[in-house]
């Protein structure tokens, strides 16, 4: 079973930065497209940014040219770099991944657990 486990989650000021982490672990043959995703309060989760195996990227409009997503495929990881954070920003952070075991010939949908970010004013 493949899980998420993020980190980097926390308070900071606007303007700021914070960077997330998120690894995949367990029986992993391949994973394909990785991805941020949060959830504010009482708002609907969206897409925050993607990589590809291969590194292509896309982001959400609000966050382009604030944050950079990027991977260490050999690490099984994928980071979020947070600058210029605003209080809008404040969200839970998930990490998304389409990963396919070993032994098995489906890529299947895992989040993680969420990692809580504030930015305060």
């Amino acid at each position: 079973q493949v899980r998420l486990v993020e980190s980097g989650g926390g308070l900071v000021q606007a303007g700021g930065s914070l960077r997330l982490s998120c690894a995949a672990s367990g029986s992993i043959f391949s994973i394909n497209v990785m991805s941020w995703y949060r959830q504010a309060p009482g708002k609907q989760r969206e897409l925050v940014a993607l990589i590809t195996s291969s590194g292509d990227t896309n982001y959400a409009g609000s966050v382009k040219g604030r944050f950079t997503i990027s991977r260490d495929n050999a690490k099984n990881t994928v980071y979020l770099q947070m600058n210029s954070l605003k209080p809008e920003d404040t969200a839970v952070y998930y990490c998304k991944t389409n990963a396919r075991e070993l032994l098995s010939t489906r890529y299947l949908e895992v989040w993680g657990q969420g990692t809580l970010v504030t930015v305060s004013s």
